[in-house]
């Protein structure tokens, strides 16, 4: 049954709190005042921690969080260590300071600064090219579940940098990791207890030129919607709820659906209102922390923080589709204006208990997206009168929200003894209440006597449609893992592990489409919506609903997944160390249709894989000098097939203008991987490193699209083989400036440059006689869905990413120039045989600059953000010989910010 998110979603049942098997790889260095490594800075023994972290008799004067379940970093020998070479897998790692540095809002935007990693679409990460079913995010170690029901992957936009201490990428797989692990694991790691006791109080204003004080459009809605939770006017209807609860179908007749109909439309959400002006955006955040000394030697920390955004965004796109092989004829041809107000409130708190080696952990995070869309858009269908114009006005409110509460316990059984414990729970909601869509026609005929206005007749998409939407998700994911390692020897550690997971998901979406009767008299059809589908005119002119999701309106969806492993990290020699282990997962997933209506029809749309598999994994690296080192790895994983990809349901995705249905009959695919790295590490946080990859993808799961009545409807299939392979350089290099000036501006700073560059490339191999399974087709031959030789989705052969900035080493002071660019990359195939649909990214130049100041005695950080200087347009189309099909089209504009942050 839809319901609204709860009150209880307003509770913070929230924390951040790092993983089992906590590794700490904290940086021993003495506060230079240049920032560097002196020259001449002996190395002197550093003991390894038996949580993984770098310890010495003299406190470091700040660590960086990192979580990584079941593992260690340990350094051993060296001082000035860091997580990146010190670590047993090949990781690229995101320091707090790191993250400020890029100045993005949240962690996907920073993260798309990381070798080899792009972001696609609304915060979908992509390691290596790879689509985001080969990317697995976790918070603190643990598995998230996604809030979309077009993603198994949670978008990592939901998570403002303020939340996260650091973010590690690993790309070479270990099997203390979960074996869905393709092109690598995003970790986040929220930020831990305070030693010191703090609060802060931080905002920020900013504009963007193709939305700011522009045109744009939206609806009213409610009251509330500016907090990004709504009210009872978006609730669903007295007559829609006891439909749905009845059992009945509309289509056997004894169903009042004027009653329905007459509840569904109104002014709040029906009329789109023009706003010539539309706001800057703005956000506050607020953090504070303390600990203190319980009994004699237990100490007690918490953690706090809040935050709180209002964005607008505006895109004015051109959005067609092709219905012929050579794209020389357009099927849809619209020039659409979306506005979207997104609102997002997030909260974390945080408990630790810390006594000797025994530590307790409890972390609560919260996060609520909305996103209040409005869009409004005039153009042309082929099989509609070659003159006439299409109106088609859309109005909805997306509500997507997670929670997710968990428990870390690490305690140290004897010296050489550490056990590991973590639970967790996480719930991820999304409601789309009354999702509206109505097209209007103009007939543009002189004869017609109202052939210059645009009218409505309902009558199912010929001279106008109304159809309205209600979709609700609701999943939750219970985790919970053990892990035990023991020394061994001073250089073998062994690791043992085992963990669950159990995700269940329910997803429902009703649809219906208004009509009216053929005797519908035109001069009604002239009504604005609200008036339009007013009761009066309801029942008066007998308009009714079709229910045009009767066969499978939910689903339940399940996956349960036990693993143990095996893994050791021993150091053969001082200079060689070898990480190798093994994975065992035994997994059931399962999607089946929910009864829903008292006459059952027969339902195939379901699935039921149950596999086993045995995930090998090994690392070697190997010094070759001092700080320098080559890195081998080899390993098996596999993808599972995603909720979204399974559940044979549409749903439509507004950004990219394209329906999505899944295919019942996907299958795992298995994954080969290779690696190999060389790292030199020629100074304190400076680094050059080149690496070559290679992966064998047996089975992988792709997306194709189809025409379906006049719109393109973009599924997937299981291709049958599929290679990528790459080369990744990255440098990362500092330059002193005091030379420049013995008291002046440069005395103190250094230049920062950061450069790193990912060379991809990847193909689909079809052979002849190829089968593939894709429920209700009537082929099986694998050639008439995918084409031999063509690329991966969502895989750029090209990507650049380039920070030059300036850094002052006594103070707040950073002004940082940063450029990424990605090549085109494929993001479905093309319906009919016609060409592959491909997004252009391009280049975009950012600069961002942080500043401390003093007043009052208090610290003060102000920030300065401009995106996008090069103005580079969105671009998402299909191309063939002369001609090109724009599936999107817009300017994003160029983005302004500026922030302050105090300390108290």
């Amino acid at each position: 049954m839809l319901k609204p998110l709860g009150r209880l979603s307003l509770l913070l049942v929230t924390s951040a709190l790092v993983t089992p098997s906590l590794a700490l790889a904290q940086a021993v260095e003495e506060p230079a005042e240049a920032g560097v490594a002196e020259e001449g800075a002996t190395e002197q023994p550093v003991e390894a921690a038996t949580d993984g972290s770098a310890v010495t008799e003299e406190a470091p004067d700040e660590g960086i969080d990192v979580s990584i379940p079941g593992g260690e970093i340990v350094v051993q020998g060296r001082r000035l260590q860091n997580v990146e070479k010190a670590a047993p897998q090949v990781v690229s790692l995101l320091s707090s300071a790191d993250i400020a540095r890029t100045g993005e809002g949240d962690i996907a935007g920073a993260l798309g600064r990381v070798t080899g990693l792009s972001v696609v679409g609304n915060g979908y990460v992509y390691v290596r090219g790879l689509g985001d079913r080969y990317s697995l995010a976790l918070l603190n170690g643990s598995p998230l579940p996604s809030p979309e029901p077009l993603r198994r992957v949670v978008p990592l936009d939901l998570f403002p940098t303020s939340l996260i201490a650091s973010s590690l990428v690993q790309k070479s797989y270990s099997a203390n990791f979960p074996g869905e692990f393709g092109g690598g694991v995003i970790n986040l790691t929220t930020k831990a207890i305070p030693e010191e006791s703090f609060f802060s109080v931080g905002g920020s204003i900013s504009g963007n030129s193709e939305t700011t004080n522009q045109l744009g459009y939206t609806h009213y809605g409610s009251s509330l919607d500016w907090t990004g939770f709504t009210n009872d006017n978006r609730a669903v209807p007295p007559a829609l709820s006891a439909y749905l609860n009845s059992g009945l179908r509309i289509s056997e007749g004894g169903v009042d659906t004027q009653a329905i109909a007459s509840e569904l439309v109104n002014g709040r959400n029906g009329v789109i209102q023009r706003n010539k002006h539309l706001p800057a955006n703005g956000s506050l955040s607020l953090s504070g922390g303390t600990s203190f000394e319980i009994g004699d030697d237990a100490t007690l920390g918490i953690l706090a923080s809040a935050g709180y955004s209002n964005k607008w965004r505006t895109r004015d796109t051109i959005q067609q589709t092709a219905s012929s092989v050579d794209l020389s004829q357009k099927e849809l041809d619209f020039r659409r204006v979306l506005t979207d107000n997104r609102i997002v409130a997030n909260a974390m708190v945080g408990f630790g208990i810390e006594a000797g080696d025994q530590k307790l952990r409890w972390t609560n995070v919260f996060i609520r997206d909305t996103i209040k869309q409005t869009r409004l858009g005039v153009g042309t269908r082929q099989t509609t009168s070659p003159i006439a114009t299409l109106q088609q006005q859309d109005t909805g409110w997306f509500e997507r929200q997670l929670v997710t509460s968990q428990f870390v316990g690490e305690f140290r059984l004897a010296d050489e003894v550490k056990l590991d414990v973590r639970l967790a729970f996480a719930n991820s909601q999304r409601e789309a209440p009354g999702e509206l869509s109505f097209e209007y026609f103009r007939s543009n005929v002189a004869t017609d006597p109202y052939g210059e206005y645009f009218i409505n007749r309902l009558n199912n998409g010929q001279q106008g449609s109304a159809e309205i939407s209600y979709s609700d998700l609701n999943e939750n994911l219970w985790s919970g893992g053990l892990d035990l390692s023991y020394n061994v020897t001073p250089d073998v550690t062994a690791t043992v592990g085992y963990s669950y997971t159990d995700t269940a998901r329910r997803t429902e979406k009703r649809d219906f489409l208004f009509t009216a009767p053929t005797t519908f008299p035109t001069a009604v059809a002239l009504f604005r919506p609200d008036y339009l589908l007013q009761p009066d005119v309801i029942n008066f002119y007998d308009i009714g609903l079709i229910d045009t999701n009767e066969a499978n309106p939910i689903f339940d969806a399940k996956l349960v997944n036990n693993a143990a492993y095996g893994q050791i990290r021993a150091y053969i020699t001082p200079e060689i160390n070898l990480n190798i282990g093994v994975r065992y997962e035994a997994a059931k997933q399962s999607v089946e249709a929910v009864p829903v209506f008292t006459t059952p029809t027969a339902v195939l749309a379901s699935t039921s894989l149950n596999n086993k598999y045995w995930l090998p994994a090994a690392t070697l690296t190997w010094e070759l000098a001092d700080q320098m080192q080559l890195r081998i790895s080899g390993s098996k994983t596999i993808a599972r097939p995603q909720f979204r990809e399974l559940i044979y349901q549409t749903f439509f995705d507004p950004d990219s203008n394209r329906q999505y249905r899944g295919n019942p009959l996907l299958t795992d695919s298995q994954l080969y991987n290779a690696e190999a790295r060389y790292e030199w590490y020629f100074d304190r946080d400076q680094r050059l490193s080149v690496a070559g990859f290679f992966k064998k993808i047996d089975k992988p799961i792709e997306a194709y699209s189809s025409f379906n009545d006049n719109s393109v409807v973009t599924s997937f299939a299981n291709a049958p083989q599929a290679k990528l392979y790459g080369a990744e350089l990255e440098v990362q290099k500092y330059f002193d400036l005091s030379g420049l000036s013995e008291s002046g501006f440069f005395s103190t700073r250094r230049l920062v440059a950061i450069a790193n560059y990912t060379f991809s490339k990847s193909k689909i191999s079809v052979k002849p006689g190829d089968p593939v399974a894709v429920f209700a087709a009537s082929s099986t031959n694998a050639s008439d869905f995918f084409r031999d030789g063509a690329p991966l989705t969502g895989q750029s052969d090209h990507l650049v990413n380039l920070q030059i900035g300036l850094e002052d080493t006594d103070s707040l002071s950073a002004q940082t120039l940063l450029l990424n660019y990605a090549s085109d990359r494929v993001t479905s195939r093309g319906a009919a045989n016609q060409p592959d649909i491909v997004e252009r990214p391009g280049f975009e130049l950012d600069f961002v600059a942080r500043q401390g100041i003093k007043i009052g005695g208090k610290e003060f950080e102000l920030k300065f953000e401009a995106r996008n200087l090069t103005g580079t347009k969105y671009r998402e189309f299909q191309e063939s010989g002369q001609n090109r099909i724009f599936y999107n089209l817009y300017k994003p504009g160029r983005s302004f910010s500026l922030g302050i942050d105090v300390e108290f």
